[in-house]
């Protein structure tokens, strides 16, 4: 049997964040525009001591993972993906995604990204149900989940304010079977 080389695609590979990423990490957390998309609360910078220690919070939970996305032609870090609030007792956790680096963007990377994570949380991390949340401005990363095969499974309406309008954030989910069934289709092409 072969077996695949797990966090690694055709133009992407994930690793942990290193030392010599938190100038790039804390460039991303002081663009608002990313940030905008990235999280939901409110857009203010982080410096690289607060960077640090959210990643040393988060290595050393048992209910979330980080990546660094890397272009493999260079090693350049383009973004970050991961999991948080894992219920192992259920099987089910929440996806997150960002591709910080603003050239690298539009090249499908978060597609790529996005897919290797979901890998890793379903084959690896035996996870039985993906979900996420995105606000309904984020038209690009809506197109990019539905295209990856998450569905649309409610709306908390008027839940966040942005320069004085509210605006709805979405509940998208994959189930193990649904993925599965998708990557099935995908292998026999």
């Amino acid at each position: 049997m072969l077996i695949k080389d797990l966090l690694k695609g055709k133009n992407l590979y994930l690793t942990s964040f290193k030392e010599d990423d938190l100038s790039i990490f804390e460039a991303w957390y002081n663009d608002i525009a990313f940030l905008r998309v990235y999280d939901m609360i409110a857009a203010f910078p982080i410096s690289q001591i607060e960077l640090q220690e959210m990643l040393k919070d988060i290595r050393q939970a048992h209910d979330r993972y980080i990546f660094a996305v890397r272009n493999k032609i260079d090693n350049k870090l383009v973004g970050v993906t991961g999991f948080e609030n894992i219920l192992w007792n259920n099987g089910t956790a929440v996806i997150y995604i960002g591709i910080g680096d603003i050239s690298s963007r539009g090249k499908g990377f978060g597609s790529e990204a996005l897919a290797l994570t979901m890998e890793f949380g379903f084959q690896e991390l035996n996870l039985h149900r993906i979900q996420l949340n995105v606000l309904s401005y984020n038209e690009s990363a809506i197109r990019l989940y539905e295209k990856l095969g998450f569905k649309k499974e409610g709306t908390y309406r008027e839940f966040i304010h942005r320069d004085g309008k509210r605006y709805d954030m979405y509940l998208y989910g994959i189930l193990r079977s649904e993925w599965k069934a998708r990557n099935d289709i995908l292998v026999s092409f």
